[in-house]
This record gives C-alpha cells, sequence and structure tokens, in this order.
C-alpha cells in the first residue's frame, strides 16, 4: 500500500444528505446514467490497453529530436563544420527550451493555442538566445539560409505538435489516457478529491465504494456510490482501475487496517489519503492523486519503461515464433481432426492482467462434448476426458501454441504467470481463495511459460500447497522481471518441459 501522507491529520465529516445532494431513503436503483457519474468514460478500458502518458511524452520528444536532427543534417550538408554550427546550436537549444516550458506535458487544462504559444516562445528564446551567443563568438549572424532552415525546423515541429495534441485528444476521448481511479469512503475528502478531478479532468472518478453503506449517500457530485467494499473486491470495472483510493476518518485507525487487510486481495495499487488542518497541506496531497498532469496514478508491477521493452518482446520474439512454429501448427491441427469429432481450437476464459477475463486459445485436446470451458475439474492421471492427440501435444504443451495470437494481441506475454480458468477450483474450493495474495498474480500479463512453469509447478494445482507454492513462485518472478530474465526462461523452457514427465498435463 502506498501511503500519501499530510500533517496534522484531522477526523473528516461524513457527508451529509444535504451535501451530497441526495436522499438515501430506500437507495432507489440507478439508471444507467447515475450510475456512470460525470467522470466515467463512455466505454472503459482494461489497462493492458491503457497509454503511459509519461512514456507518450516521451516519445512525441523524441521525434521532435529526430525532426531537428533531420534539418540540421539536411541544412548543412555539404558544408564546412563553421557552416553548419549556427543551426545545431539553435536545433539543439530549441530541443532543450521546449522540454523546460512545458510542451510535452499535455495538460488535460491546456489546448492546443496554450501549446502552439509555448512552442512559438521556444522557438524565438532559442533564436535570440543563438543570436546572441554568434554575436558573442564569433562576431557575425548567421547567414540567412540557416534562418531558412532553423524556420523550417519551427514549421515542422508546429505541425508534430499539433499532430501529438491531436492524438492525445483523440486516446483522451477514448479513456485511453487519463487515469480511472475508485475511492474508498463517502467522506468530505472523497468529495474534495471528486471535485478536484471535476476542475481538472485528469482523472476519471468512477465510482465510490463504502463498508458502512447504509449511511453513505447514493452519489457524491454525480459519482455514484457503487456499493460495499464486497462489491469492490469482485466488481466488474476493477481490470479498468488504476488505482484504490482509500479517503477515510483520518483518526480511524482500525478502521484504516481493516479496509486495507480486506482490499489487500485485489492486484490494484492501494493508496490512503490523509487529511489535513490546512488548505495548502490537503491540496498538495489531493494533487498527487487529481492534479498531476500526464503522471501514472499506480502501478501495477513493473514500470512504463519496462512494460515497453517487454512489449516489443513480445510481439517481436511471438512473430518469429509464429512464421516457425506455423507448420507444426498446422500438422497439430489436421491430427486433432483426423482423431476425435469437433473444434480444432479451444478457448477459454482465464485470469488476465489485473484480473480482466479473456479468453485464451488452445489445441482441444479433450473430447468435444466433455470439454471443461469453466475449469471447475482439474485433468488428473489417464483423465478419461483426454484425446490421444490430446495426451501427446499436452505432454509437449503444443497445445499452448496458438497462444502466440494471444501475444501478439496484447493480452498475454511470452513470459508471466500463467493463465488460470475464471473460477478454478482446488478440490471443492477456488483456488483463488487458498492463498490471500493470488490476485498479486495477475500484476502483471500472464504468460506461455514462467518462472513457475521451469520450476516444476506445471499442471494442476489440486492441493492447498501446491497452489501457495505456484503463487509464491509467480509473485517472485513479478518482483524479479527484466529483459534477460525472460530470455533466460525461455531458454530453460524446453528443456525443461521436455524432461520433466512426472508432471501430470
Amino acid at each position: 500500500m502506498i501511503l500519501i501522507h499530510t500533517p496534522d491529520a484531522l477526523n473528516c465529516p461524513r457527508l451529509s444528505n444535504a451535501e451530497s445532494g441526495l436522499s438515501v431513503a430506500n437507495r432507489p436503483q440507478a439508471d444507467e446514467a447515475d450510475r456512470r457519474g460525470p467522470l466515467r468514460p463512455g466505454r472503459l478500458t482494461p489497462l493492458r490497453g491503457r497509454i503511459e502518458a509519461q512514456l507518450a511524452a516521451r516519445i512525441f520528444r523524441w521525434l521532435d529530436l529526430a525532426i531537428l536532427g533531420l534539418v540540421t543534417v539536411i541544412g548543412s550538408w555539404d558544408a564546412p563544420a563553421v557552416a553548419w554550427l549556427p543551426l545545431t546550436m539553435a536545433c539543439l537549444v530549441l530541443s532543450w527550451t521546449l522540454d523546460q516550458m512545458g510542451v510535452y506535458r499535455f495538460s488535460a487544462r491546456d489546448g492546443l493555442p496554450v501549446r502552439l504559444s509555448r512552442l512559438l516562445s521556444a522557438s524565438l528564446l532559442a533564436a535570440l538566445g543563438t543570436l546572441v551567443a554568434m554575436a558573442t563568438a564569433a562576431g557575425k549572424a548567421p547567414e540567412p539560409g540557416q534562418a531558412l532552415w532553423y524556420g523550417i525546423a519551427v514549421s515542422l515541429l508546429f505541425t508534430s505538435n499539433s499532430l501529438w495534441s491531436l492524438l492525445v485528444w483523440r486516446w483522451r476521448r477514448r479513456g485511453l489516457l487519463t487515469p480511472n481511479i475508485v475511492v474508498v469512503g463517502a467522506t468530505e475528502t472523497a468529495r474534495r478529491m471528486i471535485e478536484a478531478a471535476l476542475k481538472s479532468r485528469e482523472v476519471h472518478v468512477v465510482g465510490v465504494f463504502d463498508d458502512r453503506l447504509d449511511r453513505a449517500p447514493r452519489t457524491i457530485l454525480g459519482v455514484p456510490v457503487l456499493g460495499a467494499l464486497d462489491d469492490l473486491i469482485d466488481h466488474r470495472i476493477m481490470p479498468c482501475v488504476d488505482q484504490v483510493v482509500i479517503t477515510v476518518k483520518s483518526r480511524a485507525s482500525a478502521r484504516v487496517r481493516a479496509i486495507a487487510d480486506r482490499l489487500a486481495v485485489l492486484p490494484n495499487t492501494i493508496s490512503l489519503v490523509l487529511d489535513a488542518d490546512d488548505e495548502r497541506s490537503r491540496s498538495a496531497a489531493l494533487s498527487q492523486v487529481a492534479n498531476a498532469p500526464m503522471a501514472r496514478l499506480g502501478g501495477s508491477g513493473m514500470d512504463a519503461r519496462r512494460a515497453m521493452i517487454k512489449r516489443l518482446q513480445d510481439l517481436i520474439v511471438g512473430s518469429i515464433a509464429l512464421i516457425l512454429l506455423a507448420p507444426v501448427m498446422v500438422v497439430v491441427a489436421i491430427l486433432i481432426r483426423l482423431d476425435s469429432p469437433g473444434p480444432v481450437f479451444f478457448r477459454q476464459r482465464r485470469h488476465g492482467f489485473q484480473s480482466e477475463e479473456i479468453r485464451v486459445w488452445k489445441f482441444r485436446s479433450m473430447r468435444h462434448d466433455l470439454t471443461d470451458h469453466l475449469g471447475a475439474q482439474q485433468v488428473t492421471g489417464g483423465d478419461a476426458r483426454v484425446t490421444a492427440v490430446g495426451r501427446f501435444i499436452r505432454k509437449t504443451s503444443l497445445d499452448e501454441l496458438p497462444q502466440l495470437f494471444n501475444v501478439l494481441a496484447g493480452e498475454m506475454s511470452l513470459v508471466g504467470p500463467r493463465p488460470h480458468a475464471v473460477g478454478m477450483k482446488t478440490g471443492d474450493v477456488e483456488s483463488s481463495r487458498l492463498v490471500a495474495e493470488y490476485a498479486h498474480r495477475n500484476r502483471m500479463k500472464p504468460g506461455m511459460t514462467g518462472w513457475a512453469a521451469v520450476n516444476g509447478s506445471r499442471g494442476p494445482v489440486d492441493t492447498p500447497e501446491l497452489v501457495q507454492r505456484r503463487v509464491a513462485l509467480d509473485i517472485a518472478y513479478i518482483d524479479r522481471q527484466s529483459f534477460w530474465f525472460d530470455l533466460w526462461i525461455m531458454a530453460l523452457t524446453v528443456p525443461c518441459l521436455l524432461g520433466d514427465r512426472s508432471v501430470v498435463r
């Protein structure tokens, strides 16, 4: 849990019915518009499909640097060093000035005119600085040709930044850029946070939950109170939520601990906002959640840079693997059709990143009429449901190859915790209820192979001890994940699979 502290916390009164503007009597069922609220986007996007704002801004800056570099090379072609030095200096100063003037912050409160005015100011300052530097060092102004190429560079930057602004505007409209948060506690602090979000539009407060639902209003400034803590844990919007923010009375430490303990099963980042005596401290605390332009509010197992590298690794290696293994997949598909009636592929609902439900592709290895789409009965040794071809492809893990389509679609990764079926049971109990940290394995995209798989934790987990071991290995991988660690696990995968004959598959 991330603690956002402010000094000298005070007790926050719960919102009264008058403050909320709505009666809580009988809590009538709200229509869809009321349940959505003023800050929730029309369509919630799972976190795996969201865009990391700081990373996007960095990429925009790199592209602008490439434009400046290209203009410098073309404008100084076949010219002596003394001739291209002014243009190079001007472009370098311009790049630094653009960053310092906040051109790449893309705040929701700053429209295109504000951004272009900053760009114009940065361009004029860079030109003026270069003129002064050249006049001081060389005693003369740049040549007209150099000034022309600088003007071309600035014109190209105006065009590129207009495109960046259009992209950001579209991403915000689609809910791909603005973080989604849910608030726990229908308190005065929650009301102030929602008020700040309504003004800044930097975050989407998609709902409020309260463990004392009988005292809570129906909405807070239009944001709906969606239920109690138990409703939050199982709510369908959670795969789309960046952060859960607890806003309760600052001195109610026992209640805070109880709420935090109950929410510990979630893979989402949990934050605690403490209220303060003075307005400045309150604003400082709230700004970390509501007023941080282009900043990611919560982490889910890795930072944006590592996530980008891992995604590139998945796309490159996954594409190569799909091309090389396509003949093998065709042969397996033909054998399945010849072996038993039914479709070649099998799709099953499984838990993905942030517990999002995804449809995982596999080659069908069971009789079609006995296929277990819910994962309620795990495979056992000599399972009569498994076909002859199915036993072979399960033993060699060839049945997993269609998951390359899930990898390329961004639902899975090549390396990560193995995706478990939704509702999978160990004995008569759902596996997710056997380990408190079970959902933490979903802080990263599920993988075709993983640290648990190469350490012998493959196949069914039909005892609580096996569930605990797999979860422990998955969490250990998430804590250690890196580009080179993933390559090492990929290298270990084939010998581990072929050399392990004891695991039931």
